[in-house]
């Protein structure tokens, strides 16, 4: 069966606060800017992207699962300065997803991680199909595996 899906990403105005801190106030957040310096490389959470070469990128904490139990989750994310929110269509799968090895995590109703699976990008879509397919399936969060960085979700389209 071929299911409908939509990748979200983050929206930029959850950073606003960042974007508008000092120097010592994100010091304080354990943010920082730093300015990228390979490209693959710093994949952006808002746009879907990797940052270019020379491009000020924000890293900071962030809390990819709110949960009262144990699969609460958080961790360091790439915002691109610059970013604009990625509005994608269904069933679209970014680019930056497609060449790297990525984690689909898998969870219930009630946030509890159900399945998990380390894959190629370019299997992705063949996986979230896989997923679907089971009706305790809620949403998907997609992790870059070798860091294990919060990268986007996924939610029945």
């Amino acid at each position: 069966m071929n299911h409908k899906f939509l990748i979200n990403a983050l929206s930029k105005d959850i950073f606003k606060a960042y974007f508008l801190a000092s120097d010592n106030e994100l010091n304080r957040l354990n943010a920082k800017w730093l300015i990228a310096n390979e490209s693959p490389g710093f994949p952006c959470r808002v746009s879907l992207v990797d940052a270019q070469i020379g491009e000020r990128v924000l890293v900071c904490h962030f809390e990819h699962l709110r949960s009262d139990n144990a699969y609460s989750a958080s961790g360091p994310i790439f915002v691109r300065e610059k970013a604009v929110t990625a509005e994608l269509e269904v069933n679209q799968i970014p680019s930056v997803l497609h060449d790297r090895l990525l984690s689909l995590r898998v969870y219930s109703v009630v946030d509890k991680m159900i399945d998990a699976s380390v894959i190629e990008g370019k299997d992705l879509r063949s996986a979230i199909q896989k997923q679907l397919n089971n009706s305790a399936v809620e949403y998907m969060h997609i992790h870059n595996a070798a860091p294990g960085c919060y990268s986007c979700s996924v939610y029945r389209g």
